[in-house]
């Protein structure tokens, strides 16, 4: 039997040879600088953060250095899939408009771009590897290695399937082989490593820089027995195919450079360069700890959506994590987009960036302050159609009073910012509702006396207030109502003889703001009276 037939046998049902696959999936036309990158999730539930991290990380290269960026599912771990995940994947990232080049939506000509869907392409590489003697069948059961790993712990040796642990099956006869295979005892295939741990490789990172790693010995398995590739494998053989010259991915994985070497060298390709990202770290005890789903729901991407933190809020957060000047080319930049920020290896920690919320809040404050009131109504709507069906009920049938008041001290010099998402506008702008406003808690201060509360009410809204004045004119008549009243209407002649008073300006204002808005702060108290008008604000004065 010829080495063809036996990885035949091995490897069944395999259409094409590797040749075909490596003439179909042509050198990219791109100029020599442009670089080929990915971002590769798994579908085994919702976006981590740091997956997120890194997509945005990876278009901003491609996009710097006109070259491609494009999403790969790699769904080889199908016992970890959940249900649905694909679409989770493409959905979440969609929301983010990362703007894939190629990708299982947008398609490409080096797809497919989910790994399952490429089963046959693996096959044809690994019967290729078979024949040239450069793999073999693997038919170790869980208990015998279990076995070797107890073997191995008590002779303090290193553990895993290397060296004389993975001598007996490399020794197996073709016609051994054969047998194990009639008898129906299933097996992977493992790459035959001839590699020595004794000797080191030396890689230079994008980021990391030097580092230097001890060669792999380990026999790792390449094809599971469900046909399907593990990771190491899928990644040498797509990430060739596919043309990727550079793997920017989670220093995670930094451990697998020295087999994702070995692979390239055993198909006698040239690895793409590597540039290991730090992870995203969450402080816990005085300890940094890698940000968790688990632990942490600020881990999933799902939670910014819930919350309505904004998309590029999120997104520039996350490029003040990936490169250290970046915060001071946007002080620099106020007004240019984050596209035209260049990115760079050297500028990207090697130890990890700490996650910090109050960070990323204050930035969405900012960001959400800027955006026109048109824009903020529309974002909060689309928002709230998902998770307060209520409240975009009443934002659709009172658009024009919801416009009006997110409007309130907006197109100044230093607009408010008190929104860091759009699930904290309700909380925000429900008391301008008549609808909504009914039975009430009242947030009095100072003077919270009902009857005294009453007369001031009473007595402005009869005597002082007109919706026509100017804000200058409505102040002052506040202050005319103050002097009537017995309330300072001079804050600094109150300062010096307080007790000659029964209060102050600010404190009959208060009284109005409350009784309009049951809320002791809020944006312009005048610019909120022009919109409720007049007929509005008796009928408040009237609920107290």
């Amino acid at each position: 039997m010829t080495r063809e037939e036996y990885a035949s046998i091995l490897v069944p049902n395999i259409t094409h040879t590797r040749k075909y696959y490596e003439e179909l999936y042509k050198k990219r036309d791109l100029k020599e600088d442009a670089m080929v990158v990915r971002i590769g999730p798994s579908p085994t539930g919702s976006v981590h953060i740091g997956t997120l991290y890194q997509a945005i990380v990876a278009k901003r290269f491609a996009s710097q250095t006109n070259g491609v960026c494009f999403l790969r599912i790699e769904d080889t771990d199908q016992k970890r899939e959940v249900e649905d995940g694909v679409n989770l994947i493409l959905n979440s990232l969609a929301k983010y408009d990362i703007g894939f080049d190629e990708s299982p939506l947008e398609g490409g000509e080096y797809g497919p771009y989910i790994q399952s869907e490429r089963k046959e392409i693996y096959g044809a590489f690994v019967k290729d590897l078979i024949e040239k003697d450069l793999a073999y069948p693997s038919f170790i059961t869980e208990e015998e290695k279990k076995s070797i790993t107890e073997a191995q712990t008590k002779s303090k040796g290193r553990i895993g399937y290397f060296g004389p642990w993975a001598a007996k099956e490399r020794a197996l006869s073709i016609e051994e082989v054969l047998n194990k295979i009639k008898d129906g005892i299933p097996y992977v295939i493992r790459l035959k490593s001839n590699g020595d741990f004794e000797n080191k490789i030396v890689v230079e990172d994008c980021i990391k820089g030097r580092v230097e790693f001890p060669e792999n010995d380990m026999d790792i398995v390449i094809l599971k027995r469900d046909g399907l590739p593990t990771y190491h494998f899928a990644h040498a053989v797509d990430d060739f195919l596919m043309h990727t010259t550079h793997v920017t991915r989670g220093d995670e994985w930094l451990s697998s450079v020295p087999i994702h070497i070995e692979l390239f060298k055993t198909l006698g390709y040239e690895p793409p360069k590597y540039a290991h990202l730090a992870t995203i770290q969450k402080e816990e005890d005085g300890h940094r700890r890698k940000i968790s789903k688990r632990k942490d729901p600020e881990a999933n991407v799902l939670y910014y959506s819930e919350k309505g933190i904004p998309v590029d809020a999120v997104k520039i957060y996350l490029m003040t994590l990936a490169n250290s000047n970046f915060e001071e080319w946007m002080i620099e930049n106020p007004n240019s987009k984050l596209e035209e920020f260049t990115m760079e290896f050297k500028k990207m920690s090697t130890s990890g960036a700490l996650f910090d919320m109050e960070k990323l809040l204050n930035i969405a404050r900012n960001y959400l302050s800027k955006i026109s009131a048109k824009e903020m109504y529309e974002e909060t709507l689309l928002w709230a159609e998902k998770y307060d069906k209520e409240f975009a009920d009443m934002l659709k049938e009172e658009k024009e009073i919801a416009i009006a008041t997110l409007n309130i001290e907006r197109e100044s010099q230093k607009p408010r910012k008190d929104f860091a998402m759009y699930s904290e506008v309700k909380n925000g702008v429900w008391y301008m509702f008549k609808e909504w406003f009914t039975n009430n808690e009242y947030e009095w201060q100072k003077i919270n006396d009902l009857e005294n509360i009453k007369e001031i009410l009473n007595t402005y809204f009869k005597e002082y207030y007109d919706e026509t004045d100017t804000e200058e004119e409505w102040f002052n008549k506040v202050k005319l109502c103050c002097d009537k009243l017995g309330y300072a209407s001079n804050m600094k002649e109150y300062k010096q003889n307080p007790d000659a008073y029964k209060g102050n300006v600010a404190d009959v204002s208060t009284v109005i703001r409350v009784a309009l808005t049951t809320k002791s702060k809020t944006p312009n108290l005048y610019d909120i009276m022009k919109i409720l008008g007049k007929e509005e604000i008796k009928r408040r004065i009237e609920l107290i």
